[in-house]
């Protein structure tokens, strides 16, 4: 299971781990290490430092290194290791689940806080040693079913002369991230890049219903 939302500390990967997570999703943090300033306009392609835009002006400002985000890591990572050695683990997988270690600070004596009982949520039931509570078994994805597979099967001539191909193959919602594999092939064809029109072009037999696409735009030469 994973966990993500205001991670910034390992504190916060810790609480993470004894409500059940095994996995733990950063991303506001990261970015900021970056030199992201949360300017909220990411959408506006006018980011003032350089990241989250195209504006070859404005990513000229970007600061960022790889190595700032690693070295992030590695401050949490030794966090965790403290507030692991004061819990009494020593690995990740003994403290997931473990609830019966959190608790309300009750030194925080406010009137919004009367009333709260987190007693359901710090609950830890019982299982006995065969039941998993992180993750020991490799999920299933079924990526050999995925229906891309018959995308990229009859997109070769595009992928591999540059011929404009046509597309007419159904798709179900259970088609979920269609055409992403497809995405990941075209753009670095060289083919696909000296095609003079639009080299793939997808037409459904019906309008899918909710199913989750992914497209690709001509790569330039």
């Amino acid at each position: 299971m994973q966990v993500d939302g205001g991670l910034r500390t390992g504190r916060d990967v810790v609480i993470g781990a004894l409500l059940g997570a095994d996995e733990f999703g950063f991303a506001t943090a990261p970015l900021i290490v970056s030199g992201c300033l949360m300017m909220r306009k990411c959408h506006l392609n006018t980011c003032p430092v350089g990241v989250a835009t195209q504006d070859p002006i404005l990513r000229k400002r970007f600061t960022g290194q790889p190595e700032h985000v690693v070295n992030y890591f590695f401050m949490v990572a030794e966090d965790v290791r403290r507030w692991m050695a004061k819990l009494g683990f020593r690995r990740i997988d003994e403290m997931v689940g473990r609830s019966d270690k959190l608790d309300m600070q009750r030194a925080l004596s406010h009137w919004k806080t009367d009333g709260l009982d987190f007693s359901r949520i710090f609950y830890k039931p019982e299982v006995d040693a065969s039941t998993a509570v992180f993750h020991c078994e490799s999920q299933e994805h079924g990526l050999e079913h995925a229906l891309d597979h018959v995308l990229i099967a009859q997109a070769q001539p595009a992928l591999e002369n540059g011929q404009a191909v046509q597309i007419n193959t159904p798709v179900r919602n259970v088609n979920r991230t269609f055409g992403a594999m497809l995405s990941v092939r075209s753009p670095s064809v060289t083919a696909i890049k000296a095609c003079p029109t639009t080299p793939l072009r997808y037409t459904p037999p019906a309008p899918p219903d909710k199913v989750s696409a992914r497209f690709w735009r001509k790569a330039s030469a």
